[in-house]
């Protein structure tokens, strides 16, 4: 090959590198959850672990912070005094955390017992895996936290323990 063939070759590799590199940036921010994921979190009926109705309807219009966790996920319990605090901070400007416990009601009440949070904790049982794959959590591990914007569009998620940092600048970016 030539130098003329070199310099355009590299030209389009260096072009098809930014733009795959945008492209996953781009599915990354706003491939999360679709619409529908969506519509599926808002209209679920949701229940507190003492099998009181929770109307999520009531919910939209916020920045919600949604975390799929479970009492038995070490990370997920790790986690939970930073989601409660920030829940704390945050309240003010219209942020909600909401916990989504993969977990049976009775697990989820004792673990509450110990270790009580000033967000909303509802039961979400296989659906709620099942709600979690569809929000993006491809792998269905715990824990899982995304955020949804008042808009109600996902934009950015979190698969694995989530450090207060990271959740700051996330729900910053969502306000």
């Amino acid at each position: 090959m030539n130098r003329r063939q070199w310099i355009y070759i590299s030209g389009i590799s260096v072009v098809a590198l930014i733009l795959g590199i945008l492209t996953s940036q781009w599915i990354y921010r706003t491939g999360l959850a679709n619409d529908p994921a969506i519509k599926a979190f808002f209209s679920n009926d949701w229940k507190t672990p003492d099998g009181k109705s929770v109307n999520a309807e009531a919910w939209r219009g916020k920045v919600l912070v949604v975390n799929f966790w479970a009492s038995w996920c070490p990370p997920c319990v790790e986690e939970m005094p930073t989601l409660d605090k920030l829940q704390q901070e945050f309240s003010a400007q219209n942020v909600l955390f909401v916990g989504i416990g993969i977990d049976s009601p009775s697990n989820i009440r004792q673990f509450l017992e110990n270790t009580p949070v000033s967000y909303p904790i509802v039961i979400g049982g296989l659906e709620g895996s099942s709600l979690s794959k569809q929000m993006g959590n491809t792998q269905g591990a715990l824990p899982y936290t995304i955020i949804i914007d008042a808009r109600g569009k996902s934009t950015s998620s979190k698969l694995g323990k989530i450090s207060e940092d990271e959740l700051r600048k996330a729900i910053k970016a969502a306000l």
